[in-house]
């Protein structure tokens, strides 16, 4: 997926990639047959960072887990030691845990009578500095700025003194002062007895000591990983944050909340500015509410952000302060006829990102995936059908209110491949290069592929601009899931990352965090 249409034109002539063969990497947490998952240990968050050298989860019970890759590490160095060890440079990531710390406590907001959960709904991983990380992690109302930074531990070696004179009735460790009967101290006083210096009921000498014997704190080889919180910005927010996102500038951020869109100085943590405001003057009249929100990787003036009604509306903050107008609006017109009970509630997405060359957006609704092309804004590019055999089951699922479940999606680094979750712990992968029919079923578990089905091929609109016809693929049998059996609406994957440079995406089942690779 190239911003220009040269690249466009040689992508097409060469066909589109073969689809990818997926393979079990890592698992974190996993559960043994008939352990009960405990709430607060059920993963809501997962990011990985700029470079894919590490990869964070928050989960409900307010902790951030962090892991590091491992295999970079070990077989790190530059590009002659690693042609002199022979080392295959396409091996798949590995990541082992690094630390986790408490971010959020449970509050109570009395002036309201609210219970505010300590469950993170969001991480951000910030710019680094001297071999510290920072990252923003946010619940629903309060958002912290995190630094973890390795730090040597200090010990207390051996004291100074001379371990042979320290006999008797104390030993170096203890500070206590010995001394032999005809020891004398150097203002001419006679030392006797010896004194334990921890000891309240040992007198005082009455010449005093010769010499104050201190432990000496050294800086040891061992490090430990200590976060600190760096500032806390609260107080912005009446309703639940749904989004936070870094700007490219590194210097500011957004906060997203059901009305209202705030902008951040990360330096400043008691002034933030509104600069998208949805909420009327009569609440009766309120129609629509902000779910995702998200900036443009590259144009630190241009932010998106999505509505439960299925749109998508790009601003400029070069416009005004209070960005009231949308440079741009992205949604699909309803076919006619095709209007039911159901139609806005499964319209509402869920979920918008940014390709990294800030050229196409994602988005995810109920039901569909949608790919849009920034400078298009008459209909997606492409819509891929996540699990449109539940369709007949809405009624079922507004029932158990699986049908406002919340939906995240991904893209790959070289914007070829996009995904996202689905019930009974299964993910779908699809190819939105030109021509491509991929379209993957994958089960969060060791054995990814066994729950795979064969999609049938069939045309596909590629990204070209000269295509004008939208294609939906991933459609599947209806009434059942790839493996014929009927779909568990208790396990569901919410929550995945795609690693930004290669073919590897970390997804969450609960509370166990699995990674694949192909």
């Amino acid at each position: 997926m190239n911003g220009g249409d040269g690249g466009e034109a040689v992508a097409s002539s060469a066909g589109p990639p073969p689809p990818l063969d997926w393979k079990f990497s890592q698992v974190f947490g996993e559960r043994t047959a008939g352990e009960e998952v405990q709430e607060v240990d059920i993963i809501s968050a997962i990011e990985f960072d700029k470079t894919g050298d590490h990869l964070a989860t928050g989960d409900r019970g307010g902790r951030v887990v962090l892991f590091e890759r491992t295999d970079a590490k070990e077989h790190g160095g530059n590009r002659r030691d690693l042609e002199r060890m022979d080392y295959p440079v396409s091996r798949h990531p590995e990541f082992r845990y690094k630390t986790e710390f408490q971010s959020h406590e449970p509050e109570f907001d009395y002036l309201k009578s609210l219970e505010i959960e300590e469950k993170i709904n969001k991480i951000r991983w910030c710019q680094t500095a001297n071999n510290a990380v920072f990252l923003l992690s946010t619940n629903d109302k309060t958002i912290k700025f995190w630094k973890v930074q390795e730090k040597k531990v200090k010990k207390i070696s051996e004291m100074n003194v001379d371990p042979s004179k320290a006999a008797g009735n104390g030993s170096v460790a203890n500070a206590s002062v010995s001394a032999s009967p005809n020891h004398n101290l150097a203002n001419g006083g006679y030392l006797g007895r010896s004194y334990n210096c921890l000891s309240k009921d040992a007198p005082f000498p009455p010449r005093g000591i010769s010499s104050l014997q201190l432990p000496v704190v050294v800086t040891s080889n061992e490090t430990s990983l200590v976060a600190r919180c760096r500032r806390v910005y609260a107080h912005a927010h009446d309703y639940h944050i749904n989004s936070i996102s870094n700007n490219s500038d590194g210097e500011t951020f957004i906060s997203a909340d059901d009305l209202r869109i705030n902008l951040w100085n990360l330096e400043i943590s008691n002034q933030s500015f509104n600069i998208v405001d949805v909420k009327p003057t009569n609440m009766e009249d309120l129609t629509e509410v902000i779910t995702s929100a998200e900036f443009h990787p590259t144009h630190c003036n241009t932010l998106a952000y999505s509505s439960s009604k299925g749109s998508i509306r790009l601003i400029d903050l070069r416009q005004s302060a209070l960005c009231d107008s949308h440079s741009k609006i992205f949604e699909e017109q309803e076919a006619p006829g095709s209007r039911s009970f159901f139609t806005e509630i499964i319209a509402s997405i869920s979920d918008i990102k940014f390709a990294k060359d800030g050229r196409h957006l994602l988005s995810r609704d109920y039901m569909t995936l949608k790919l849009w092309d920034v400078n298009m804004d008459s209909g997606p590019v492409a819509t891929f059908q996540v699990h449109e055999h539940l369709r007949p089951k809405l009624c079922d699922l507004y029932e158990n209110d699986s049908i406002f479940d919340k939906f995240e999606c991904c893209l790959s680094g070289n914007g070829q491949r996009v995904a996202t979750g689905s019930y009974s712990n299964l993910f779908r992968v699809f190819g939105c290069a030109g021509g491509s029919t991929e379209a993957t079923t994958l089960e969060a578990s060791k054995n990814p592929m066994r729950r795979q089905v064969q999609t049938p091929s069939r045309t596909s609109r590629g990204l070209s601009s000269t295509i004008t016809r939208a294609v939906r693929r991933g459609a599947e049998s209806p009434g059942v899931d790839a493996n014929g059996n009927s779909f568990d609406f208790t396990t569901k994957l919410l929550h995945l990352a795609w690693h930004p440079t290669e073919n590897s995406i970390a997804c969450a089942a609960a509370n166990s965090l699995y990674m694949y690779y192909a």
